[in-house]
């Protein structure tokens, strides 16, 4: 079915704050719309909005036709104990609640006093049970899983429809979710953060079931390479200067365009700014000239001479006329609001002293974890290296910065780590802030070094202010850990950093903010990422790469 979703006069927000308002916007077959804004700007608040999940502070929601498919696909940071595969999958895709509704449906329909009614809603249900794809998935779920590298076993070792999705490794986990997604059948398609966690085989698939959609998408992402080979136009929600617009052409074009604009406002403002001050600045030497005038002329002139008296005045009033044209001049500018500024992640990674000239050593070395095995690998880090450490999910990658950091012994071969290292690390899971303590408690108690005052200023920095750091470690949002976590590095001297996937969950203006901070940074880098254009910006000198337990240089 082709559709379309019309949004008018669209406002969003919670409690009394709004995120946006005023926002149009209408999604027809093939558009695919970006949305793009710093964390909290409503981006996934939107999302509901369209998705019919919450209602709007103001404004409209409507579908043509009225009963078109649209499928909301939130974030998923946990997973649901004892849900499998196959539910997890028929959830996500909307089978699941198809299948609830059909079958209510059909139990009415066997009430003999239910009539024309029950029939009606029958129909309605089954033809939604049918769009939804749900006749066939149980068949179509083993290929899938296959085709995406999952093994569809029945034995312990393979992932199937019957696993247990709490059983799956993160990069298991992430490739059921992009399953998910390729069986859905949706007519219009609302995503929030679909690349999180994908590796660049995964990001690939993506692109192209995204490309390939006959119906609207709108979609959320921190991934500049993904954004750019998908999006047809991009909507910014704008915090800062609480406005949102949307930009036609691609995610780049939007960069080109955006920056023109924010120039055009810029310069205008300045403009106005410079004219005001001038204006002013004429108009206050016009009355000191006029004050300085009259009282010269009366310090002159004789107590008698009226004619010098009638000049003054006269002199005085053409003063004072120039100066009520200068206010009416003021009055009459148009009125530009000064740009705001953006809140910046700006920060810089805190150094330490050199360590040693070799900082970990890997020889011959085999590290086992369950039926997974690393190696045998021979690798040696130097001081000062920058490596970069690319590998589809369940390569390898975090077990390898495990073993080069000393944290996980080797099965077979030897293992060292460096002296004088010091080892700052935002790893994969953000296991720094995931307790019941407050955020500020375990901040503390790494850095106790830090007064609580000095702590809550740091990470006030981060974007974490007084709402956040009395608030559990693991209530946190995955990107407000991910701050914490970069907050740390700062509060610490590092010279060994250790990055695994440092982007998820952050947004775009942060990645480049870190993108810079690492630019300046120089010490000894790992970093794990699948951001194409991270890899690409960043400055490395060597590049690993991970694939089945084996490490190869490029």
């Amino acid at each position: 079915m082709t559709a379309t979703l019309v949004a008018k006069g669209l406002s969003g927000g919670y409690a009394a704050r709004t995120l946006f308002d005023s926002l149009d916007l209408t999604v027809a077959p093939g558009d695919v719309i970006g949305v793009v804004g710093v964390n909290g700007a409503g981006k996934s608040t939107l999302l509901r909005l369209l998705a019919g999940v919450d209602e709007p502070l103001a404004g409209t929601v409507s579908l043509a036709p009225t009963d078109a498919f649209v499928g909301w696909l939130p974030q998923e940071h946990e997973r649901i104990a004892g849900e499998t595969v196959a539910a997890y999958i028929a959830r996500r895709t909307g089978s699941a609640e198809a299948t609830e509704a059909m079958d209510a449906a059909a139990a009415a329909l066997g009430d003999p006093d239910a009539g024309d009614a029950a029939a009606d809603r029958y129909s309605t249900a089954l033809d939604r049970w049918l769009a939804a794809g749900a006749a066939d998935l149980e068949d179509r779920i083993p290929a899938v899983l296959a085709d995406l590298g999952l093994e569809t076993g029945t034995d312990d070792d393979g992932v199937g429809p019957d696993s247990l999705m709490t059983a799956l490794s993160g990069g298991q986990a992430a490739r059921v979710g992009l399953a998910a997604l390729l069986l859905s059948r949706f007519d219009i398609v609302l995503l929030d953060e679909p690349t999180n966690d994908l590796d660049l085989d995964g990001l690939d698939r993506l692109e192209g079931f995204v490309r390939g959609l006959r119906g609207g998408v709108v979609l959320v992402s921190h991934d500049r390479e993904f954004l750019a080979r998908s999006v047809t136009s991009v909507l910014e929600l704008d915090l800062a200067q609480s406005s949102n617009r949307l930009f036609g052409g691609g995610y780049d074009s939007f960069l080109e365009e955006r920056e023109i604009a924010r120039q055009h406002k810029r310069d205008a403002y300045e403009d106005y700014a410079s004219t005001k001050a001038d204006l002013v600045s004429r108009a206050r030497t016009q009355r000191e000239w006029s004050s300085q005038g009259v009282r010269n002329t009366m310090k002159k002139a004789p107590d008698n001479d009226k004619i010098r008296r009638k000049a003054a005045s006269e002199s005085s009033e053409k003063q004072a006329q120039k100066v009520r044209q200068m206010e009416s001049r003021i009055a009459r500018l148009d009125e530009v609001e000064e740009p705001r500024k953006e809140w910046q992640l700006e920060f810089t990674i805190g150094s330490a002293p050199r360590s040693s000239a070799v900082v970990a050593t890997l020889s011959d070395a085999t590290f086992t974890q369950g039926d997974f095995t690393l190696g045998p690998v021979s690798l040696q880090v130097d001081g000062g290296d920058r490596i970069g450490i690319t590998g589809p999910n369940g390569a390898g990658k975090s077990t390898l910065l495990r073993a080069l950091l000393g944290k996980q012994a080797p099965t077979t071969g030897t293992a060292s780590l460096g002296s004088s290292v010091a080892v700052g690390e935002v790893d994969q899971a953000r296991a720094a802030f995931t307790g019941d303590q407050s955020l500020a408690a375990a901040f503390e108690a790494i850095v106790p070094e830090y007064t609580t005052a000095d702590v809550r200023t740091l990470l006030a920095k981060f974007g974490l202010k007084a709402d956040h750091v009395g608030r559990p470690a693991s209530a946190l949002s995955p990107g407000e850990r991910t701050r914490a976590g970069l907050a740390l590095l700062q509060a610490r001297g590092v010279n060994v950093l250790v990055l695994d996937e440092p982007t998820n969950h952050l947004d775009l203006v942060a990645i480049e903010q870190l993108e810079q901070a690492l630019e300046s940074y120089d010490g000894t880098l790992l970093l794990v990422t699948h951001d194409r254009r991270m890899l690409e910006t960043v400055r490395l000198d060597r590049q690993w790469h991970v694939d089945a337990g084996r490490v190869t240089e490029r």
